[in-house]
């Protein structure tokens, strides 16, 4: 049984790579270079793929997570709640993004709250350990 949830907790923490890394990968790396030669189909196209990524990570974020706070018994939890509220912001951010993608500010807005919500996260996993 043991195994069973190290593998949740591995796809839950796989999911985070994803959304985090993607979004630092996209600030550091394909954002700059689309600035210097600009080629807006491309970066839709780019940005579209990762849109797609990002949702079936966050579908097992959210059903991993769920799994694990009720296995731990974490849901009246101060810091899951937290953390649920930075998730629930996060969300609002990224669909305020969608509506006004020339608002950069809310792409590092997303990318800090996302670090703050691992932070949490890796706070309730050692507690859980």
């Amino acid at each position: 049984m043991g195994e069973l949830w190290l593998g949740i907790r591995w796809l839950h923490v796989l999911a985070m790579a994803f959304f985090v890394g993607g979004q630092l990968m996209l600030a550091v790396t394909v954002v700059p270079v689309e600035r210097r030669a600009p080629d807006r189909e491309r970066l839709r196209a780019v940005a579209r793929r990762f849109g797609y990524g990002t949702l079936v990570a966050i579908g097992v974020l959210l059903a991993t997570g769920s799994a694990m706070a009720t296995r731990f018994h974490l849901w009246g939890d101060g810091t899951l709640q937290v953390k649920l509220a930075l998730v629930a912001l996060v969300a609002v951010l990224v669909i305020w993004h969608m509506r006004r993608p020339t608002m950069h500010v809310l792409e590092g807005a997303v990318f800090l709250v996302s670090l703050a919500i691992v932070w949490l996260g890796l706070t309730l996993a050692h507690g859980a350990s």
